[in-house]
C-alpha cells in the first residue's frame, strides 16, 4: 500500500484518450444519422455489405493496457545483498502493476524463462495481479538451455505485439552472452528496444548486485556461469579485480548509452539498496522532467 500511495499517478497521467477528440479506438458499427454523424467515420465494409450506410463508433482510451517483460533467465537467480535479483523483478512489476490498476489499465507480462517466452494475459483487477506475482515468485529456477531464447528475441515479441500504445516495461539485468563494453557498439537488443519505444512509453529496469560490480579479495574461486553451466577456478588477484571493475563499470556505461539513444527511460535497481525508495525517487525526478517539459516546450512542437 504504501507503494501505491507514494507512486500513484506519476508515471501515468490523466487522460480521455491517446489522440485528442471522442477517441482512437474502433467500437461498434451502427446505422449512419444523417445531420448528426461525422460522414468521416463512414464504415465502408459495413456499408457495401449491407447496402445501408453505417458508421463506426469511437471509443475514448481511457482503459489501457501496460505490458511488462520479466526476465527470469539463470543470471537473474543471483544475489550477494538483501535479496537475488529475482526478487527484485517480483517487487518491480508489482509496483507498476498496482499503479497501472489504480488508473483502470489492464496488465500482461511475458516471462523470459528456460526455453520459452511464456505470455500472461493482460487483465484488471488485483486478483489478477497477485497471481501473476505468485506465478513469478514460484517459478522454478533457471537452468542452462541450448538455444534458449535471449532479450532480444523477448524485446521483439513484445514489439511485434500490435496493441493499442501504452507503458511497456522491461525488467532485466541486460547481461548478454557477449557482454558489450564499447557504448559505440550496438547490442542483440537495442533495435528490437527501437521498435518498441517508437510506439509506446517503455521503461527499462536495470537490476544490478553488487558483486557483479566488483569482486571481493577472498583468493581462490570457483565461478559459474549460470547461463551456460561451465566452472572455472579463478585466483582473485588485485591485478583481474581492478580489471573486472573496470569491465564491469564499461558494460554498466554502455546500456545506459543505449538506453539513451533509444529513448527510454532507465531506473536502476540494486539487491543492496531500498528498492521502494530507488523507485520512488526515479518517478519523482521524471514528473518533475516533464513539469519542465509542459512549461518550456520546444519550439515547434505542440503541447
Amino acid at each position: 500500500m504504501t507503494i501505491v500511495r507514494r507512486l500513484d499517478g506519476l508515471l501515468h497521467g490523466s487522460y480521455e484518450g491517446l489522440i485528442p477528440g471522442p477517441g482512437s479506438e474502433s467500437g461498434d458499427s451502427r446505422v449512419y444519422v444523417p445531420g448528426e454523424d461525422d460522414i468521416r467515420r463512414m464504415d465502408w465494409a459495413v456499408t457495401a455489405r449491407t447496402g445501408v450506410p453505417h458508421v463506426r463508433d469511437l471509443i475514448a482510451d481511457r482503459e489501457l493496457e501496460t505490458w511488462a517483460l520479466a526476465d527470469l533467465s539463470p543470471s537473474m537467480d543471483f544475489g550477494t545483498a538483501a535479496m537475488e535479483k529475482r526478487d527484485l523483478v517480483v517487487a518491480a512489476i508489482g509496483a507498476i502493476g498496482f499503479l497501472a490498476g489504480r488508473i483502470g489499465d489492464r496488465f500482461g507480462a511475458y516471462v523470459l524463462h528456460d526455453e520459452h517466452i511464456h505470455r500472461m494475459p493482460a487483465r484488471g483487477g488485483r486478483p489478477a495481479l497477485y497471481g501473476l506475482l505468485h506465478s513469478l515468485a514460484e517459478a522454478p529456477r533457471g537452468r542452462p538451455v541450448a538455444d534458449a531464447p535471449d532479450l532480444a528475441e523477448a524485446v521483439e515479441v513484445l514489439a511485434s505485439v500490435r496493441r493499442r500504445r501504452g507503458l511497456r516495461v522491461i525488467v532485466s539485468d541486460f547481461l548478454g552472452a557477449e557482454p558489450v563494453l564499447d557504448p559505440r557498439v550496438e547490442p542483440p537488443w537495442e533495435r528490437p528496444m527501437r521498435r518498441l519505444a517508437a510506439r509506446h512509453q517503455v521503461l527499462a529496469v536495470e537490476v544490478i548486485d553488487p558483486r557483479e560490480l566488483e569482486l571481493p579479495g577472498v583468493g581462490l574461486v570457483s565461478l559459474v556461469d549460470p547461463e551456460t553451466g561451465r566452472t572455472r577456478e579463478v585466483r582473485l588477484t588485485g591485478r583481474l579485480r581492478a580489471a573486472y571493475a573496470e569491465a564491469a563499470a564499461a558494460q554498466r556505461a554502455a546500456t545506459r548509452a543505449t538506453l539513451r539513444r533509444c529513448g527510454v527511460a532507465h531506473l536502476v535497481l540494486r539487491t543492496d539498496r531500498d528498492w521502494i525508495f530507488d523507485i520512488a525517487q526515479f518517478v519523482l525526478r521524471q514528473r518533475r522532467t516533464a513539469h519542465l517539459a509542459h512549461r518550456h516546450p520546444t519550439s515547434g512542437v505542440a503541447r
